[in-house]
């Protein structure tokens, strides 16, 4: 590789909300959030090897991560290191784990990559990631307009694969029809599945002796649903989904095991298992040594760290420290799960810095992972934490040599 890994591309078009509508026509409704421009009008282009790289890497890390999985599954002690509530021990040992490469397949890595191409893993989304209506339809359509061809194209085909093994009947989210992203989202993948199912809003739906009903009273028995898995230990329902999943009654997509890939707690299972010289060939091991970075349950950094929850989602939890162990920057505006759930202490890597409209921006780059391929990318921009208030800007691969 020669250069910088990435470059941007593009100034922002005069006609903003003429394109603005035409993304809101294609099912993305939040560009503009309020008064504020959440999609910046830029492509950014990725140095072709780095993203063969990356494509690879995540390959790597899903077979490293789903081998992890299966080590944890029924080691109750195991569920506790990496934060799984209690309540969900019983249902994880009870259903049967999905087929190798498959505990979930609708998921999402976030890589830290810098500019001199260094790839490496800073969290999975296994369970309810969003960005997908970015990934799969506002960059190819971005990218088209701007003369490129996108590598996301994939991703509507893979849904469309994924769900017709898994035969959801219904969708949800919290506050559909209200909520513009997680509705979006919802649209998106039951539109991209080509299947005919209704979409609900999770705030309608109740149990009743067993069986999840909706509003009218209709019993739900599979179900797609953003809804974080981990909530069912705070919910006031969560006993009651466990036990309508425990019984078969309801059966839920991604499956409930998606939470133990979801947890950064695996991460620091895959660590200390690495350290410890367990389970994963020559090949993996330089896999793990390559693209993940040191990660423990405790504080054991003097400095240069990150912690963040267990489950934490939004950059809610995350605080980062300097060298000398002070702190340095914490997202206010996300909600700190670390109250709820463990955290885990993990070596700082360095972000890309972009120059855009908004100014200088960290880019933090997304690969999702849809029926098991790895197959889009995400690109998200922000501060030193990529929380709730970081834009989006669409990322391609340089077609130059």
């Amino acid at each position: 590789m020669s250069g910088q890994t990435f470059r941007v591309t593009g100034e922002p078009a005069s006609d903003r909300q003429a394109r603005v509508k035409a993304l809101e026509e294609l099912g993305f409704t939040w560009a503009n959030l309020e008064d504020e421009e959440y999609w910046l009008d830029h492509i950014i282009l990725m140095d072709r090897t780095v993203y063969e790289e990356l494509a690879e890497a995540s390959r790597a890390l899903w077979r490293i991560l789903d081998k992890a999985a299966r080590y944890v599954h029924g080691k109750r002690d195991l569920y506790e290191l990496i934060g799984i509530p209690p309540l969900l021990w019983e249902l994880l040992d009870i259903l049967p784990m999905p087929e190798e490469g498959l505990i979930s397949r609708y998921a999402r890595f976030d890589f830290a990559v810098s500019q001199s191409g260094a790839i490496k893993l800073l969290e999975l989304n296994a369970d309810t990631p969003t960005g997908y209506v970015e990934a799969s339809i506002a960059t190819p359509w971005l990218l088209t307009r701007a003369g490129y061809k996108s590598v996301n194209e994939g991703m509507q085909h893979l849904v469309a694969e994924a769900w017709s093994k898994e035969q959801p009947e219904r969708a949800a989210c919290v506050g559909y029809g209200e909520h513009l992203e997680d509705s979006g989202t919802i649209n998106a993948l039951v539109k991209h599945s080509g299947r005919e199912m209704i979409c609900e809003d999770c705030l309608e739906l109740w149990f009743d002796e067993g069986y999840l009903k909706n509003k009218n009273g209709d019993i739900i028995e599979r179900l797609f649903a953003l809804y974080p898995k981990e909530w069912m230990a705070v919910d006031d329902a969560g006993e009651a989904m466990a036990y309508a999943l425990e019984t078969g009654r309801l059966t839920l997509f991604n499956s409930p095991h998606s939470l133990i890939l979801q947890s950064k707690g695996l991460l620091a299972a895959v660590w200390g298992l690495y350290e410890l010289g367990l389970l994963y060939n020559a090949r993996e091991r330089e896999a793990i040594s390559k693209y993940m970075l040191p990660t423990y349950n405790k504080p054991l950094f003097s400095g240069d760290f990150v912690s963040k929850s267990m489950f934490g989602r939004e950059g809610g939890s995350v605080r980062m420290y300097d060298p000398e162990g002070a702190l340095e920057a914490e997202d206010d505006d996300g909600f700190d799960s670390s109250v709820l759930f463990p955290s885990v202490y993990q070596k700082r890597a360095d972000l890309a810095v972009v120059e855009t409209s908004a100014g200088k921006l960290h880019l933090l780059t997304g690969m999702f992972v849809i029926n098991g391929e790895p197959c889009g990318l995400l690109g998200r921009a922000g501060g030193l934490i990529t929380g709730n208030t970081s834009h989006f800007i669409a990322i391609g691969v340089d077609s130059h040599e």
